[in-house]
This record gives C-alpha cells, structure tokens and sequence, in this order.
C-alpha cells in the first residue's frame, strides 16, 4: 500500500491506496513545533483504527509549508521504513508548467493538475475550496497555465467575524432563504451563496480564456458545500489531490 501525504500551512491530508482504490483517508491539523514522534504515534493510532492488514510500503509527500517536511520526512520514514518520495525538481508529474516562475507552484497545484489531466484531460478548471479558493487552469494539452486564488470559505467566515464585533462566529450551513431573517442566517447567505456566485464568475472568466469545451472539477474541504449551490461544477472529488500524488507516485516507481 501507498501512503500518501499532502500537507499545507493548516492541515495534514492523508490517504492509504491500495492500487488505484483509496482505502483510507484523513484530515489532520497542522501543527508547527509538534515532534516526529507524536505524529508518528497519531498516524499508526489510525491505520490501527482503520483495521488495515498491512503496514504501507511506500510514501510521497507533498507540501507547502517548509517548518513541517522534514518532520513528516521522518514519519513517512518510520511508517514505510524509508523516505517518502518528495514532490519537487526533478520528480516526474506529467504535466508541463507554463506559467511564470515553475518551480515556485506549490506541490499541491501539481498533484491536482496530475489528477485533474488523467480525470479530464483539458481544457479544465481546478476549483479548489480549502483555506483558500483556488482556481488552477489547464489547456488543451493538459499545461497548467496558472492560476487564480481568493479567500475561502472558512477564512472569509472568521475575518467577518473577526473585523465586526456585533458578529458572532456562525456554523457554515446553507440557509433556508438569500434574504436572510436574523444574523445568523444573514451571514451564511452572504458567505455559501457569495461564494457560489464568486465561483460561477470566475469559471465563466476561465472558459472564456479557456475555451466551451472546459470542464470543471473541484476539490477540498468545502468542495461539496459550495457545489451544491451552482451548476458550473460538473464533479466533486474531495480527495483529488492524493489521488495526483498516487499518479505522480506510479510516474516515478523503479
């Protein structure tokens, strides 16, 4: 079995494939100064409770927050027996990057552009809805081309809370109407059907550039929260960037 680590600035993605079926995944929160060891105790704790026969063979990691790789180098370590394969110069993805600067796309992009090629080919968009929205964009040929990024869901949520003393922090559940008829309803109008809308335009300003053949897809944490509330997502895949790094994984396997 494949492990696979996907790591950003506020949380651990993991999933377990065996072959091309994900048999277990989890979200955990990234701490910054949290030792290999509790880690490591937190990730076998898991596989445990998961009920999986086997201990991984293998691992690849992707990350965008520098403080935590070497930590979770060490993890992967431990849990497979030798280092993870490390998403970066020189590996093999099967996407070409045109935009400026390559090698400062985060790994994250690339897993999802690799994903998101094999999925659909291209032209495509990338809606990515974790900590923050990401709109990446490939052609034809399946280039990743760039990409756009706005606050998300959860971010928007606690600055409204935060730049607002008379509001409080609410749970992000769709309401029943736009116009909301208290504060709490109010709020989750204007974040789950704001950043509906905010989705619907930037994808008609994507396929514009892209082309009607664009598809889109989207991914992360609020991925099914937001699709929900518009037409212009065709597929929701939550775990769409572990499913990239098992891509890039089989690209570079001796």
């Amino acid at each position: 079995m494949l492990l696979c680590v996907d790591i950003s600035n506020v949380a651990v993605s993991l999933g377990l494939f065996a072959g091309e079926k994900l048999r277990a995944q989890w979200r955990l929160q990234a701490q910054k100064g949290r030792p290999a060891d509790e880690y490591a105790l937190q990730l076998h704790a898991l596989l445990a409770q998961a009920g999986l026969e086997s201990a991984p063979q293998a691992a690849i990691l992707a990350s965008v927050a520098p403080a935590l790789t070497p930590v979770w180098t060490e993890v992967c370590r431990r849990a497979v027996g030798q280092p993870p394969l490390i998403v970066g110069v020189g590996v093999k993805t099967g996407v070409r990057i045109r935009r400026e600067a390559p090698r400062q796309l985060g790994a994250d992009r690339v897993a999802n552009a690799a994903a998101a090629k094999a999925l659909f080919g291209g032209p495509v968009c990338v809606v990515d809805c974790g900590t923050t929205l990401t709109f990446d964009a490939l052609d034809a040929e399946g280039d990743y081309l760039g990409h756009a990024i706005a606050p998300g869901l959860h971010m928007a949520a606690d600055a409204l809370g935060a730049g607002a003393a008379q509001l409080a922090a609410i749970p992000l559940a769709r309401p029943e109407r736009a116009i909301g008829r208290n504060t709490t309803e109010s709020m989750q109008s204007g974040l789950l059907f704001g950043f509906a809308g905010l989705v619907e335009g930037m994808v008609a300003r994507f396929r514009q550039e892209l082309g009607e053949g664009m598809r889109v897809i989207a991914t992360g944490e609020d991925a099914a929260l937001i699709a929900a509330e518009t037409p212009v997502i065709e597929r929701v895949e939550p775990w769409l960037t572990l499913i990239g790094l098992r891509l890039i994984w089989e690209m570079n396997r001796g």
